[in-house]
Order: C-alpha cells, then sequence, then structure tokens
C-alpha cells in the first residue's frame, strides 16, 4: 500500500478526485429516509484518505473553490433575499435570528464547558446549523489570526472533523423532528393538513412525481368544428368560457384565417383550442364536436422561462396577478410551473410570486412575446453563463474581502467568504434588476456551487485526517451530544414560535423550521410527509435569510471562542 501512499502524496488531484467520486457515492447511500449528500460524504472520505496518506491541497486552490461556491450562492439568493425583504416575508424573519441568537448560545456554552478551541467551536455550531459555507468563513476567520502556521492548520483542521460530526448528528437530527416527531407532538397528521392549505390555495389534486411524464397533460389543444353557435366573436366565445381557453386556429373552407380578437367565427368553421384540460371538457356541447386536425391546423406550443421583476407582478399572489392583468392581455399565455431558489411552488391562486422567482409560461410564440416583457426577462438557454460579469463580481468579492476595520486592536474584515458572499447578493440583484447583464443559468450555477464547496470542503477534510483521531480521544461523546442540541433547541423553539405564537398551518411551520438550517434533506423529508409542495412556500424564505446570515457566523464563533477559552 505505500505506493498508493506515495501516489496520493506525489499527485494531489489525483486524491482530490477520488475523493470527491467515493464522497459522492457515499452520498447517495440511503438508509430509511436518511442521506449524507456529497458534500458531507466527500468530508467523510477525504478526512480517510487525509489519515491514510500525507496530503494537502494548496490553499490557492481551496480560496478559489470556495470563492466560486460562495459568491455563486450570494449570486442565486441575492433576488430572493432582497424580495425577502418586505412586510408579508420579513415576519418569518424571526426564524433566522432564533438559529443566530440559540446557535451563537449553545456554541459560547459547549466552548466553556468543553473547553473548545476555536476550531472546533466553529466546526460544531457549522454542522450544528448544517451549514456547509460557515466552515469556509471559519477556516478563513482562523488563517488570520496571530498564531504560528502549525497553531492554525490544526485550528482549522478542527473545523472540518468536528462539522463532520455535528453534520452528521444535525443531519439525522432536523430529518427525524421536522417530518416524524414534530408533527406528533403537535398532533396533527400533516399530510391532511397540506392538504387542507393545498385547497385553501385553490388547489386540486398534486402530482409530485418529477421522474415521469404525464399520461393527461395538464395543457391540451383540441380541434372542434363549430355547430353549436354563430356569428360571434373571438374574444366573445372565450369569454363564454370564462377566459379560460384561448382560441389559437380558425380554417373557413380549408383556409386559415387572420386571427385578432373581434374576428367572427362562423357555423361550419374549424377552430383549433388551447387550454387546461377542465376548461375544455364540455367543448363538445359549447362549441361542436371534436374533430381530427386538419393540414395547417397543427401548432406547436412555446416554452419559457421567465424570471420574475415586473412592477405590476410582484408582489402579489396569484390571484391578484391574474385580476391586475385582464385576460385579453394574457391571451394564450398559460402558466404551468414556479420555482424559487430551484425548488417548485404550488401554481395556486394564494401562492405568492416574489422578485426573482422563475415562472414557466406556455403559449404561442407570438402570445410569449408580448407577454413576457411585462412579467421579467426570458432566460436565455443558449448562454449559460456571463463569464465576464461573474469574474469582475469574485475579482470584487476578493478586494472587499482584504478591507480592514480597525475596532480598537481588532481588525475586523469579512475575508474572502464574506466580501464574495455580499458582491455575489449585489450581483444577483443588478441581475434582476438589468436582465441584459450576468445571465447564470441555475443549472450552470448548481455545477459551479457544489464543486465549488466540494473541492474546498475536500480539501479541509484532507488536512483534518492526522487531527480526527486526537480530537475524537479529546473529547468523546461530547461533541456529538452537543451537535445534537445545536439543532434540537432551535428547531423546537422555532416550532413553538410558529404554532403556538405565529398561529402558522402546520406545512408552514414544519418548512420554516426546516430553512432556518438552510436543510435540503429536512424539507425533502417533510415535504414527502405533507403529500404536496405546500411546506417549500415557508421554506425558501426562510432559506433565503439563513443562507446569508449563518455563514457570517464563522468569524463570530472563531472571536467568541477565542475570547471564551
Amino acid at each position: 500500500m505505500e505506493w498508493v501512499k506515495h501516489l496520493l502524496h506525489a499527485t494531489p488531484e489525483i486524491a482530490l478526485f477520488v475523493c470527491l467520486a467515493l464522497g459522492f457515492a457515499v452520498g447517495k447511500v440511503r438508509i430509511w429516509k436518511l442521506s449524507l449528500g456529497g458534500v458531507a460524504g466527500t468530508l467523510i472520505v477525504a478526512i480517510i484518505v487525509g489519515m491514510f496518506a500525507d496530503v494537502a491541497l494548496n490553499d490557492e486552490v481551496k480560496n478559489i473553490a470556495f470563492a466560486l461556491f460562495i459568491f455563486t450562492l450570494g449570486y442565486i439568493s441575492g433576488p430572493s433575499f432582497f424580495a425577502s425583504l418586505n412586510r408579508k416575508s420579513l415576519r418569518y424573519g424571526v426564524f433566522t435570528v432564533i438559529e443566530v441568537v440559540t446557535v451563537l448560545a449553545l456554541t459560547a456554552g459547549a466552548t466553556v464547558i468543553m473547553g473548545l478551541d476555536q476550531g472546533t467551536a466553529a466546526g460544531l455550531m457549522a454542522g450544528g446549523a448544517t451549514e456547509s459555507a460557515a466552515v469556509g468563513t471559519s477556516t478563513d476567520a482562523i488563517a488570520k489570526l496571530a498564531l504560528s502556521d502549525s497553531q492554525i492548520s490544526t485550528l482549522q483542521a478542527n473545523v472540518g472533523t468536528a462539522y463532520s460530526i455535528s453534520y452528521i448528528c444535525g443531519l439525522i437530527t432536523i430529518v427525524l423532528m421536522a417530518s416524524q416527531v414534530f408533527p406528533l407532538l403537535m398532533r396533527v397528521n400533516l399530510r391532511d393538513e397540506a392538504d387542507k392549505l393545498w385547497r385553501k390555495l385553490g388547489g386540486g389534486q398534486e402530482d409530485d412525481s418529477d421522474t415521469e411524464a404525464a399520461a393527461l397533460p395538464e395543457l391540451v389543444g383540441r380541434v372542434h368544428r363549430v355547430t353549436a353557435f354563430d356569428s360571434r366573436t373571438v374574444a366573445e366565445l372565450e369569454s363564454s368560457m370564462d377566459g379560460t381557453v384561448a382560441v389559437e386556429r380558425i380554417q373557413r373552407g380549408g383556409a386559415s384565417l387572420d386571427l385578432s380578437p373581434d374576428t367572427v367565427i362562423e357555423r361550419g368553421d374549424v377552430i383549433v383550442l388551447v387550454a387546461q384540460r377542465e376548461a375544455v371538457v364540455g367543448a363538445d356541447r359549447a362549441i361542436g364536436p371534436e374533430v381530427a386536425p386538419s393540414k395547417g391546423m397543427g401548432m406547436e406550443l412555446d416554452v419559457a422561462d421567465v424570471v420574475v421583476n415586473g412592477k405590476e407582478i410582484v408582489p402579489a399572489t396569484l390571484a391578484e396577478v391574474r385580476e391586475q392583468i385582464p385576460m385579453s392581455q394574457r391571451h394564450g399565455v398559460f402558466l404551468t410551473q414556479i420555482t424559487r431558489m430551484d425548488h417548485p411552488l404550488p401554481v395556486e391562486s394564494g401562492t405568492a410570486i416574489h422578485k426573482g422567482d422563475t415562472v414557466r409560461l406556455t403559449g404561442s410564440r407570438s402570445d410569449l412575446a408580448s407577454f413576457v416583457p411585462r412579467v421579467g426577462f426570458r432566460i436565455d438557454k443558449g448562454v449559460k453563463a456571463d463569464l465576464v460579469f461573474i469574474s469582475i463580481g469574485v475579482v470584487a468579492g476578493f478586494l472587499v474581502g482584504k478591507l480592514v476595520l480597525p475596532l480598537g486592536d481588532i481588525p475586523l474584515s469579512l475575508g474572502t467568504g464574506g466580501g464574495c458572499l455580499l458582491t455575489g447578493l449585489v450581483c444577483g440583484w443588478i441581475r434582476a434588476k438589468r436582465p441584459t447583464i450576468g445571465q447564470y443559468h441555475p443549472a450552470a450555477a448548481d455545477v459551479i456551487k457544489t464543486l465549488g464547496l466540494s473541492v474546498f470542503i475536500c480539501a479541509v477534510g484532507l488536512s483534518s485526517g492526522p487531527q480526527a483521531v486526537k480530537l475524537v480521544k479529546e473529547f468523546g461523546a461530547g461533541l456529538p451530544i452537543a451537535g445534537v442540541l445545536m439543532t434540537l433547541i432551535p428547531a423546537s423553539i422555532s416550532l413553538f414560535v410558529a404554532w403556538k405564537i405565529m398561529k402558522l398551518p402546520a406545512p408552514l411551520a414544519l418548512g420554516s423550521v426546516t430553512g432556518q438550517q438552510c436543510s435540503t434533506p429536512g424539507i425533502t423529508a417533510v415535504q414527502q410527509a405533507a403529500g404536496n409542495a405546500t411546506p417549500l412556500m415557508a421554506y425558501t424564505i426562510v432559506y433565503a435569510m439563513s443562507n446569508v446570515v449563518l455563514p457570517l457566523l464563522g468569524p463570530i464563533v472563531v472571536a467568541m471562542a477565542g475570547a471564551l477559552r
């Protein structure tokens, strides 16, 4: 095995990709409802590899990877974060406040009781809060301490080891509590409560499958021969069907007619209708028999993913948007999907639309061309990333991170993490305001974010390996217990506030609890238990706030732990 150790030591780039491959494989292993995920899996594998062989990635690789991750995190969160700063959404900020205050208090208590060093305290906090980004901001803050290189390396290694232990405990705790224990304590059937909320929003039965094509799609096209009425305009026909049907083609005597709201439909005409399935169920009786499409009657619908920034659209519920924009002005355009920070939301009347949300609109090219500019800007699928804008933002983040504000004898600095997070937020906000610049396709952003964090976490894990056994022996069962409490206590407090004080419906209460932890496995388990997407309505709001605030706790914990020792 010596040749393997020598190979990994001599070519750390091989060790990096071995850790990524094995880490993501381990992260996919599911036990009941639990899986670690690729990032946590990579950290565990990297710690083991670090114990086996003397491997280290240089600091430049680690800093670049973390800068790309934290900038992208801010970029994605920017529109949703600033959109959440309104009267309706700000009340959900109480959950982020509870998380921050409780986690800091528990970390301070653990530091005093167990005698934790700055690295172990920061890793405990990051893992208990299930916030990987805090690992980077913590190690960045430790690098600026007035200590020797060996002491700094040891403290940074302790961050990774403590994080891995605390994260596993926190992950298990939040998944079990949010999806199983909390509903029992609330004495509710979560699926029934979610169904009630879904119906209150105006929804019917939801198909929550992401991997299957619907045998009966919601949006359909139908061809009918007009026999039931005569000499009515297109606008009159659409109005008679409650404005839920769009006439897209008219053929008379084998020739296609130019279509406008004032076009008169005559008996014997063949028309193409596009609508939600339920809207055309009675079309045979109201219009005439359905017929097979003839030549020239076929049509293709265009699909546009649009980032919302229209002033008349937000902030408002979907029902309010429909009232503000008459059917005549959104003719033939159908909303088929709403996503916020890559999470799908219910497409129902009571769903709130925020600036920065992505909506999927379906309709003819001409209808979409006239309507999309009122909603926002269409995502150009041909452009994955505006590297000029993104690179300038990252450079600005590095420069901001180097700024130092002296506070007495203490130099205050955002560091690479805080600087790139701040510029990412600003660049994401600029992109929402000025859609012609800064394209960063969600798929491309997700790859950069995941790869950047995984490479950084791997570097931390490899350097943590030699110190891992020593740290575990020193603190024993104290770290796992503290990790559980770091997750359990703030989650329990937030549940009480959400359920008893704010009187939130159960799905929104549990969505808020998992959102303050930024826990994707947690919300996935809650959503599966609920049976629909209603928990995501609260989760996305709280997640946007916590995702910005929690990484900033890294330097605070490092300074606090140093003062308490």
